[in-house]
């Protein structure tokens, strides 16, 4: 479908208004500005344009409305804004995504960001779209193929999965969540890039996405100099893209970075509202924000496809038990935790298998298979527990059998949770059980 499609066209002209309505600033306080004359057509949510004297045009949304003014949040600092400025009330914006969107990036209110034209497809969204109805749901699906020999076998994912990606800054996690994007079984895969520093968002599309794993992709960006309410507004813009492209029939791969950058932009925008933080200065409104964004994945209905997703956390030194952790590991369907230790020491991707977990298994494996993990969990623990005795040199061969299977196989166990996987799921499983094999475990008899 060409991107000036007259039907899009079309649909593109009829969207547009020759009313404006007009309200002017009667108060600038603590960020917020408040507007008479538009509280009879104001939305929340809704577009306004500040005409500043002597200063360019600044853009805001519609925070709060009452009975004589409404809340006006700025997109940038209100230098400038003076008593009685001009303030036009926009027509809300249409997200309306389309197949046509694919291998493109686009911003959170639909406009590219590539440089080329880019037209709304014909049926709007609500960004803001409840979850298929819990018991209409299908159960998860078939387990996929992810393109690395680790999530294959021990932390496998399922059509329909929602997994959290937990790390630090500087241990890999966008590497590995490109890695996902062009390897990943997955009909189409939607990218949601909030909050990124401005060079990443090219860096990931040009080297990471590259133009093979952009010919299946959409990415949706906003900026770290993006106001609360652009970067907010990323992570819904992505998943009503995500919803439309699962309704058209195709498996889609959800993937978010980050969520943590998508609760601050909340917290910056709930505080500007009044509300009170209290979860380590997230208010308790985070809660249900993240919680419905991630319901919106998962299995759809009958009639639907299925959303796989995959939601990065960034954790300040490790710590799991931070309030966006926290949340996030009670919704989803398993985590992965990458390790600043593994990483140091070279191994890419730096999964601390002993702290992630799938709650796929042991249904997504077979009982042969849930035997080999179950062995390689024994072996990484054992090894785990005793590594500083083993460094220290203090370990003798033969004391402890299970320790001396594990100390056999560790570096090649090691090796394998590195090792890229093309030849699928099958292949990663008989190159597993070569190694316990060679540790002389029960899988040897």
């Amino acid at each position: 479908m060409s991107d000036l499609d007259p039907i899009l066209l079309k649909h593109e002209f009829g969207r547009l208004s020759a009313v404006r309505h007009m309200g002017r600033v009667v108060s600038v306080a603590r960020g917020v500005i408040e507007i008479e004359g538009l509280q009879q057509h104001a939305r929340i949510g809704d577009h306004l344009t500040l005409r500043r004297r002597n200063a360019p045009d600044l853009a805001g949304e519609v925070l709060h409305v009452e009975s004589d003014l409404i809340h006006m949040l700025p997109a940038a600092a209100p230098d400038g804004v003076c008593l009685g400025d001009r303030v036009i009330l926009n027509q809300t914006p249409a997200f309306a995504p389309g197949m046509h969107w694919l291998g493109r990036v686009v911003d959170p209110f639909g406009k590219p960001l590539d440089g080329k034209p880019l037209l709304s497809g014909t049926q709007e969204q609500d960004i803001m779209r409840a979850p298929p109805s819990a018991v209409a749901r299908k159960p998860l699906g078939a387990r996929m193929e992810t393109g690395l020999a680790m999530l294959n076998t021990m932390l496998p994912v399922v059509q329909g999965q929602r997994v959290g990606l937990f790390a630090g800054s500087g241990v890999g996690k966008s590497t590995l969540l490109a890695t996902l994007a062009k390897s990943m079984q997955a009909d189409a895969v939607v990218v949601a890039l909030v909050g990124e520093r401005g060079r990443e968002v090219n860096e990931f599309v040009e080297h990471a996405l590259g133009a093979e794993g952009m010919k299946r992709s959409v990415v949706v960006a906003a900026t770290s100099d993006q106001s609360a309410l652009a970067r907010r507004r990323c992570a819904w813009s992505a998943m009503s893209v995500a919803e439309y492209l699962r309704d058209q029939g195709l498996n889609v791969l959800f993937l978010a970075d980050s969520v943590t950058r998508f609760a601050e932009a909340h917290r910056e925008i709930a505080v500007a509202m009044g509300e009170q933080p209290s979860l380590r200065g997230f208010p308790p409104s985070v809660t249900p924000l993240i919680a419905g964004l991630c319901e919106r994945a998962g299995p759809g209905t009958a009639e639907q496809s299925d959303i796989t997703a995959v939601f990065s956390v960034l954790v300040a030194g490790s710590d799991m038990d931070e309030p966006i952790a926290d949340i996030l590991r009670g919704v989803l369907d398993g985590h992965i935790v990458l390790s600043r230790d593994i990483a140091e020491r070279g191994r890419f991707p730096a999964i601390d298998l002993s702290r992630s977990v799938s709650r796929s298994l042991p249904g997504a494996a077979s009982p042969e298979e849930n035997q080999m993990i179950s062995e390689a969990r024994r072996l990484v623990g054992s090894y785990e527990q005793s590594e500083v005795m083993i460094k220290a040199g203090l370990y003798s061969e033969g004391a402890d059998p299970l320790l001396d299977q594990a100390v056999r196989v560790h570096d090649e166990l090691d090796a394998f949770f590195a090792k890229p996987e093309t030849d699928g799921v099958k292949n990663s499983f008989n190159r597993l059980r070569l190694i316990l094999r060679r540790a002389g475990t029960a899988l040897a008899h």
